[in-house]
């Protein structure tokens, strides 16, 4: 199978290039929302009455297509946030994702949760223009950034105000984790290949230093298995397929956290 990451950071390049001929960093930085205090996800991670859960708006995706073309973006993702998610996702990859700019900032004007701007980072801008369109938290994928481009990228995202989740999903990229990331992703989607593998959290978590929040990603679609989980240690689940492709995201996932709360002894 070809190596999708690699077509998506190819495009990326070229796409960062040509919003950058277009709007300086001067004008980001004026934009409204770059002077807003940022929330902090490791913290509503821990807050014991939400699930834990960073529930994602996602409308597509390389390996499964069309995923949910037609939802409302503040209707999905307030329906999150009532039922007690402790974050949201929110895809801002066009190309690849059909996400845009504009889906984060529609989840922003009616939320006041930590929202992570889900897409490829690869450099400055990517984070100034985070911040500028009212995102928490960025994304920084070890698959595809070197540890000196991480440790610079998260110091520059730190330094604004923002939370970094380092997205990982193999034992030697854990080498790639420095003071900044706040927050380790373990992928269990292989980023080459897209397959999902639900055990890799499970092989990885012990790997982690205890003072990084823990966030399992990907395939996790029982309750049960977000009990196993956070039993493990994990602080918290990044989940959106699951919600995304039902007819009514929100209600899929006012159902799942109830399910949840049963199994945890919560209801």
């Amino acid at each position: 199978m070809k190596n999708i990451l690699a077509e998506i950071v190819a495009h990326k390049e070229k796409e960062v290039a040509d919003r950058m001929a277009r709007r300086g960093v001067d004008e980001l930085e004026r934009s409204p929302m770059f002077s807003r205090d940022a929330l902090s996800l490791r913290s509503f991670l821990k807050q014991p009455h939400r699930t834990g859960i960073i529930a994602e708006f996602k409308r597509k995706s390389p390996s499964k297509g069309i995923i949910n073309d037609t939802a409302n973006v503040q209707d999905v993702t307030a329906a999150y946030a009532r039922n007690g998610a402790s974050g949201l996702s929110v895809l801002t990859d066009q190309q690849f994702f059909g996400g845009s700019m504009d889906d984060l900032q529609q989840a922003r004007a009616v939320n006041n949760i930590p929202i992570l701007r889900k897409d490829f980072v690869i450099g400055e801008y990517q984070i100034v223009e985070a911040k500028a369109i009212g995102a928490d938290v960025i994304l920084l994928i070890a698959e595809c950034l070197t540890k000196e481009e991480i440790k610079h990228l998260a110091a520059f995202a730190h330094n604004l105000g923002l939370e970094v989740l380092l997205e990982v999903h193999s034992g030697d990229q854990l080498d790639k984790i420095t003071p900044h990331t706040h927050l380790i992703g373990i992928n269990n989607r292989d980023l080459k290949t897209f397959q999902v593998d639900i055990h890799r959290s499970m092989e990885l978590l012990k790997q982690i230093p205890a003072e990084y929040s823990k966030v399992a990603e990907s395939g996790m679609d029982d309750p049960a298995t977000i009990v196993t989980l956070k039993q493990a240690g994990f602080d918290g689940f990044l989940i959106g397929e699951h919600f995304m492709k039902a007819a009514d995201p929100g209600n899929a996932f006012e159902l799942f956290t109830r399910s949840l709360k049963e199994k945890l002894g919560q209801s």
